[in-house]
């Protein structure tokens, strides 16, 4: 079994889509846990929609590729594309920001809602 952390992000209607997303998430993981939700202004001046953020942190079987497929699978089913990413519209955004002892997406450990849900997992 995988430890992992993944962190949830939407800006298009992002109560039910973390909702939804967790149920996508209890599919491919296991001893899930979930930080609080925390609303965040967007980095990019392209929209003005806030982001609604989250943690979960749980284990899997899955290989670290296959479940990052898996999570733009997920992505991808809630109608994420290209076009709508460069208009800035997130409807979910899913992330492995730790798989076993390796950090990925560097960037958005640095982001102080990141470091502030993280401490809610330990």
């Amino acid at each position: 079994m995988h430890h992992v952390i993944l962190s949830l992000a939407a800006n298009r209607y992002q109560k039910s889509n973390l909702a939804k997303a967790r149920q996508c998430l209890g599919e491919l993981l296991t001893d899930l846990h979930y930080t609080e939700e925390q609303w965040t202004e967007p980095l990019s001046a392209k929209r003005r929609d806030l982001y609604l953020n989250q943690l979960a942190e749980g284990r899997t079987t899955l290989t670290q590729e296959e479940l990052n497929r898996r999570l733009k699978q997920i992505e991808t089913d809630f109608g994420r594309t290209p076009e709508k990413r460069q208009r800035g519209i997130v409807p979910i955004d899913l992330d492995i920001l730790l798989y076993d002892e390796q950090r990925l997406h560097e960037r958005d450990w640095q982001r102080p809602y990141v470091a502030d849900l993280l401490q809610q997992l330990q």
